[in-house]
């Protein structure tokens, strides 16, 4: 990991205690130019690191909070009339920032939600027949409640399917979380905390990590997961070409911040949890939950090359 990322690595473990593990693949996330979903219980930290990675990574920074009354006009934007141009002008929504939280995104309807799909895969948003680009970098941090809970709205496959990797936080341990009841309050630190990079060398970063060398043993090593999954009787529905590409890029970004420029099957397995997990359903479920149980059959069922 070069010195730029791990004083990020850092900060932000600084801020979000004891969760390391959730801290680098968060960023693996963002340096293999995904989206991250962040599914959690209120109240463990979800949209601090949302905001964390923000700060640090020096991203205009924009928040939405999805309720069920959201219109997707609140999201990407309005035409609206000028009577001295005589004409209409749009008016840019705060999806049209470089790092946009969805909070709580499971509790907005699905049309609301739907109006995220095109600007999460296509960089893009249209509205009244006219086509806006967003900016660059451009990535989306979801955050949502357990689908238990009152008030939510499950997020369909298609944009599940959207979402690069979904994390937990989790609870603290408790070393942490004395830490945390004892000390400043860390929306406080963070204030203080200075930026520790810049778009251009993010963009950098982000291209490093495309050239990251991936062996003809390790895509056929993907492949075989994703083949033993739409065989398997035990999965609803099989992992798609999306999600092998999702597995490979999750990969390259984990063996780039390990400080290796080829990956190795540790790293392919390191992400595999956060890439599929949220693609993967049991045949018999029809709730859509997803386990990570599933995952870990996969990596036992699939032998490593």
């Amino acid at each position: 990991m070069s010195a730029e990322l791990q004083k990020v690595f850092e900060a932000a473990s600084n801020i979000l205690l004891g969760k390391q593990e959730v801290v680098k693949l968060s960023l693996a996330c963002l340096l293999a130019r995904g989206h991250l979903l962040i599914e959690d219980l209120p109240g463990v930290g979800k949209t601090t690191l949302a905001h964390t990675l923000a700060h640090l990574l020096g991203l205009h920074y924009q928040r939405i909070q999805f309720t069920s009354d959201l219109l997707p006009s609140d999201i990407i934007g309005v035409s609206i009339y000028e009577r001295n141009e005589q004409r209409f002008q749009f008016h840019p929504g705060p999806v049209f920032a470089q790092l946009v939280l969805a909070d709580e995104i499971n509790r907005a309807t699905p049309k609301a939600q739907s109006a995220l799909l095109e600007a999460m895969e296509e960089r893009q948003v249209t509205t009244d027949g006219q086509t806006h680009g967003l900016p660059e970098p451009f990535f989306v941090i979801a955050t949502q409640n357990p689908s238990h809970q009152v008030g939510t709205f499950p997020l369909p496959e298609s944009q599940l399917d959207r979402f690069l990797m979904r994390v937990r936080i989790g609870y603290p341990e408790r070393n942490a979380e004395r830490e945390l009841l004892a000390g400043e309050d860390r929306r406080q630190v963070l204030q203080r905390t200075p930026v520790a990079m810049n778009n251009l060398n993010l963009a950098d970063y982000q291209q490093q990590v495309s050239q990251v060398h991936v062996a003809d043993a390790l895509i056929d090593y993907c492949q075989d997961i994703l083949l033993f999954s739409r065989n398997s009787p035990d999965y609803r529905h099989g992992l798609s070409p999306r999600a092998g590409l999702a597995i490979l890029q999750g990969a390259r970004a984990w063996a780039f911040l390990e400080g290796r420029k080829l990956v190795l099957p540790e790293d392919l397995q390191a992400v595999l949890p956060a890439t599929v997990g949220h693609r993967l359903q049991a045949a018999g479920d029809c709730g859509g939950s997803q386990g990570d149980g599933m995952v870990k059959n996969l990596l036992s069922a699939v032998p490593v090359p």
